[in-house]
């Protein structure tokens, strides 16, 4: 009997499996990635050590599509560019943000973007204590940004309890994802002003 022309398994195919399932619930499970592979559980894992390998594989296929490549300038022009390619790579998948925040980063493509951002700051003066919250601060606000374009269409339902200066705010509001946008680019503007007046550099 001829063998198949390709494998009906890799750790690339359930990569991709366990993207679809936390696109479409949130969540993935060893048992429903089989089902939805149409294998036996055990098949996974002759490929794969398990959950945690997943989550990790999954963080380096977003991680690899950041552009390093185009990151040049000031350390505050790198900052912002790097940030807003973080961003871009996440928000295609935005519910695989809370898996990897629950998980150590391991990922070795991953510190790709992470040796960037170090030796932007390094380069605007920051000491490596002050560097690592830098890194965790754009870290997070990144990730919530992108997290924001999963919000629901509506975010904020305004009933009685909500005062005037709440219901004018609401009424600027536009739709997802262009009220994220724009709340990302003003949100980075203010992180970018905060980390300029951190910056030994601009003392």
């Amino acid at each position: 009997m001829p063998r198949p022309s390709q494998r009906l398994l890799s750790p690339e195919i359930i990569t991709e499996a366990a993207i679809e399932s936390v696109d479409e619930t949130g969540d993935f499970t060893m048992p429903g990635l089989a089902g939805r592979l149409k294998v036996r559980p055990s098949s996974l894992y002759n490929h794969v050590s398990g959950r945690a390998e997943i989550v990790e594989l999954m963080r380096a296929q977003l991680m690899a599509g950041i552009d390093l490549r185009s990151v040049d300038g000031s350390w505050t022009d790198a900052v912002a560019a790097l940030a807003s390619e973080y961003r871009r790579s996440y928000a295609e998948h935005p519910r695989l943000i809370p898996l990897f925040t629950a998980q150590t980063v391991q990922a070795g493509v991953a510190f790709g973007l992470y040796n960037a951002l170090a030796q932007a700051f390094s380069d605007g003066g920051f000491d490596p204590s002050a560097t690592l919250h830098a890194i965790t601060t754009v870290d997070s606000f990144v990730l919530g940004s992108a997290l924001d374009l999963a919000a629901p269409e509506v975010q904020w339902a305004a009933g009685p309890e909500v005062n005037d200066a709440m219901k004018a705010a609401l009424a600027t509001s536009g739709k997802n994802p262009e009220r994220a946008d724009a709340a990302f680019e003003f949100g980075l503007r203010v992180l970018m002003a905060g980390l300029v007046a951190q910056s030994p550099k601009s003392s």
